[in-house]
């Protein structure tokens, strides 16, 4: 038997790289790239940060606004549709831009272009990122209980590319703005190119609601009421969000200003961060094949409470450092759990509708951490982390005794 299993699972293994793996790369290499780039490239251009700031609400303003609308067209048209087309979309508008940028290096002209890339490549990566999501989310299911595998994988793709996206998008763009968004154009191309290869997903039916926002968020705010387990722990996590982004929001104001680092250090610690979640994920791929979904979920979870405790009171940047990363780290198994959730328990036809209101619940607390970092005097920071922290602990510990006799999370 063990004969006959090893190339069967091989082939299984051979078929997710070249169908789900290799797209979801390319496409999440220049999600990265274009979401830290795009901003960078307005500043080189604009030499305004007035104008950064705007391509970066630009880029997320869309995005937010289209997660009800990509939701539905996902469950309508098929995720490898809406997932090639996304791409190939993205390619050409980047293209464009390169072209324009090379003619009129300077000026209006070029200020114009990079404002309306920011806002043209945000809502065609929502609609990439929604039909990636849901491509992966089907592969899951295909996989039976070796889905939290394949739902590691997928985290650790999107992990290292936002470790090397950002860097890479830096670095070629001391060759020129045009070099730049050439090379995101060649990966999204490549995205678009190898999302025809990716088996296609069931679709909702015809009398669906038809590319309605609101509708597809009702959809999936039902569907999520409907299914008690991934309530809960959407519930913890947007709890948990709230003190991580304040942790976001604030790490400059703390890194800088109370430890006396430079900027490039805040950069440092969410590089480490993503190292250390990328790390977290892989060992998640192996532990829950022995332990389940529930353990890991709340060992994660206390991580997590503890490491954000701890990173409210640190007494020195090092210190801040590693408790950030860990923390992280802890949040990224929590992640694993979340989606290997999803995968099983939403239904085929209602996913992309449902990870749209899930993720814009999830992405909630962050603008709420940004103003509470705005309105709070820096040296009170880290009395307003402790008290979100502890809300964090708190409402974790809720989350997951409640999960603890939840049928879901069960081997």
């Amino acid at each position: 038997m063990s004969t006959v299993a090893a190339p069967r699972h091989a082939r299984h293994s051979g078929g997710l790289m070249r169908s789900i793996y290799l797209p979801r790369t390319a496409d999440a290499l220049a999600f990265a790239m274009s979401t830290y780039g795009i901003p960078l490239l307005v500043l080189a251009t604009t030499r305004s940060t007035s104008l950064t700031g705007a391509a970066f609400a630009l880029e997320w303003i869309p995005r937010l606004a289209a997660f009800g609308w990509a939701g539905s067209v996902v469950d309508r048209r098929g995720a490898s549709v809406v997932l090639h087309l996304a791409a190939l979309g993205r390619a050409l508008a980047l293209a464009a831009g390169a072209v324009l940028l090379h003619l009129h290096p300077a000026g209006t002209a070029a200020s114009v272009t990079v404002m309306v890339l920011a806002a043209t490549t945000g809502i065609l990566t929502e609609f990439s990122y929604i039909a990636a999501e849901t491509v992966g989310a089907a592969a899951g299911r295909r996989a039976g209980r070796r889905a939290h595998r394949v739902q590691a994988v997928l985290l650790g793709i999107d992990q290292t590319a936002t470790l090397a996206g950002p860097a890479l998008a830096g670095a070629l763009l001391l060759a020129g703005p045009p070099s730049m968004l050439a090379v995101i154009t060649v990966l999204s191309l490549l995205a678009a190119l190898l999302a025809l290869r990716t088996p296609p997903s069931p679709v909702a039916p015809a009398r669906a609601p038809r590319g309605q926002s609101g509708a597809g968020l009702l959809t999936g705010w039902r569907t999520i009421r409907s299914l008690p387990a991934l309530g809960w722990l959407v519930t913890g996590l947007t709890l948990s969000n709230l003190a991580t982004g304040l942790l976001q929001a604030a790490g400059p104001v703390i890194v800088v200003q109370h430890f006396g680092q430079s900027t490039t250090a805040v950069g440092l610690v969410w590089s480490a961060a993503a190292a250390a979640t990328l790390l977290s994920v892989t060992l998640c791929r192996f532990v829950l094949d022995r332990l389940g979904l529930w353990p890991v979920g709340a060992a994660c979870a206390a991580v997590v409470s503890l490491g954000c405790l701890a990173a409210a009171r640190a007494p020195d940047y090092r210190t801040y450092l590693v408790l950030v990363a860990v923390l992280m780290a802890g949040d990224g198994g929590m992640t694993v759990v979340l989606r290997t959730l999803r995968s099983r328990l939403i239904p085929p036809g209602k996913f992309g509708s449902t990870l749209s209101a899930t993720i814009l619940i999830l992405l909630l607390p962050f603008p709420v951490a940004g103003v509470l970092t705005a309105l709070t005097p820096p040296d009170a920071l880290g009395h307003v982390i402790t008290v979100c922290a502890a809300l964090q602990a708190l409402g974790l510990f809720c989350v997951f005794a409640r999960l603890r006799v939840d049928p879901a999370l069960r081997p």
